[in-house]
């Protein structure tokens, strides 16, 4: 009777998706394997790869950046066709990723770009329809441009700020959370502005106006200026009001996590939730995203920072953290090899510094300093960073387990693509990832 009693057990608690142990998380792109995950026998089968191979949870790309959705929604647009396949719209990709991965005792969560509205190069999306007062208005070089008209900028970004792209975000969320309550959880990607130009709307002077307390004389020189520097290219350079605008956005981007957590643990008190961003929080404050808990002051460390942007940092709103270890080197070390130095520090941009946290094993440690412990990190590896020396991936993956205790894998198409399973073996057995 016991016996049965533990089998029993074990098979409701591998069911309920709730048996996965570690923190290795595949991603499933949505727009790189739509033609692979339009057949429920290939969910099955990676499913099971993955999973054989220490993968005890997947997220799935179920929004695209084109404010398109994989599932049928009474909200936003459906994706189809794509790549050349149409799916039927009663197709339940989430559905067969649920069932099939409780079934092999899996997490499975979902992904969502949120202020995401179009493709640029394919010129889709929901800016380019129904939406295009949404898009963002980047002063770019000077210009007060719509994103879309940006050349070589292909994620056509939403403006964060505005209510009514709030109110239109928030309802998806919860419209998806509504219709997959077995879902484990929801991971937010893209809750962010486009940029440091973005978004200089006549909607965002009011609100930063009203935010400040008084009129922006000079807008948006007072933020940001153009110049040419000596080899001529433009550079934007800070305005007096800069550091409260950072601030400002900042504080957009945690009031509607805030909400959106509250309103989606209200219909899900289960509900994982998590965000994946970029580990290069010394500029990361570029795209209005303060991933830092908040306890951590960063006005001691960053010029950039007022003393109340501490603030606006939401890791304890967080159930899982994704921070993207996307770097070419991999440990301190390889920093100091570079740079002759130890730790060169300087104020320049991430393609120009080589600081410590600027590697794999550096930016997971900055990255659990400033989340002080009220939310797991899990380092992020993005496979094709390492096209033209793929010796370096398994070494990468290694060392973000070693850092974290865990990883996210960007992306299961680029495995296929580049033939890395062998690799991924190796390491995940030289980690003793696999059971």
């Amino acid at each position: 009777m016991r016996r049965f009693l533990t089998i029993l057990l074990l098979s409701f608690v591998a069911a309920s998706g709730s048996f996965a142990s570690n923190r290795n998380y595949m991603w499933f792109d949505c727009e790189a394997n739509y033609r692979m995950l339009s057949n429920p026998d290939s969910i099955r089968f990676y499913l099971d790869k993955v999973h054989r191979l220490g993968f005890d949870n997947v997220v799935v790309d179920v929004k695209s950046i084109m404010g398109e959705v994989l599932y049928d929604s009474r909200i936003a647009p459906y994706m189809s066709p794509f790549d050349g396949i149409e799916r039927p719209r009663d197709y339940d990709m989430m559905g067969f990723f649920i069932k099939y991965g409780h079934e092999m005792g899996m997490n499975v969560l979902a992904s969502l770009n949120v202020f995401c509205g179009g493709h640029n190069f394919m010129k889709r999306g929901i800016i380019y329809t129904d939406h295009k007062d949404w898009q963002s208005i980047c002063y770019e070089k000077g210009k007060l441009v719509p994103v879309s008209k940006i050349k070589g900028n292909y994620n056509g970004m939403i403006n964060p700020s505005n209510p009514d792209v709030q109110e239109y975000q928030l309802a998806i969320l919860k419209e998806f959370v509504s219709k997959y309550p077995e879902c484990d959880g929801l991971i937010f990607d893209r809750v962010r502005y486009d940029g440091m130009t973005a978004d200089f709307s006549d909607l965002s002077r009011r609100q930063f106006e009203e935010y400040l307390g008084h009129k922006v004389e000079n807008f948006p020189e007072d933020i940001l200026s153009w110049y040419k520097n000596g080899k001529l290219r433009k550079e934007w350079a800070r305005g007096k009001y800069f550091n409260q605008w950072c601030e400002w956005r900042a504080g957009v981007i945690h009031d509607f996590v805030a909400r959106t957590h509250g309103e989606l643990k209200a219909i899900n008190p289960k509900l994982q939730i998590g965000d994946y961003t970029g580990a290069w929080y010394p500029t990361y404050y570029q795209v209005g995203v303060n991933w830092a808990a908040d306890t951590y002051d960063p006005s001691v460390d960053f010029d950039w920072a007022t003393p109340t942007y501490k603030n606006t940092g939401y890791a304890q709103l967080l159930d899982v953290y994704m921070t993207g270890l996307y770097y070419t080197y991999i440990t301190k070390d390889d920093i100091d090899k570079a740079t002759g130095t130890k730790g060169q520090s300087t104020e320049a941009g991430l393609h120009l510094e080589l600081k410590y946290c600027y590697s794999v094993e550096g930016g997971a440690e900055l990255a659990k300093q400033i989340t002080k412990g009220v939310v797991p990190v899990t380092g992020s590896i993005y496979v094709e960073q390492y096209l033209g020396g793929m010796d370096r991936f398994a070494p990468a993956l290694e060392q973000a387990i070693i850092s974290t205790g865990g990883v996210m894998l960007f992306d299961i198409s680029h495995l296929n693509k580049h033939r890395l399973w062998d690799e991924l073996e190796e390491s995940m057995r030289k980690t003793n990832q696999i059971k």
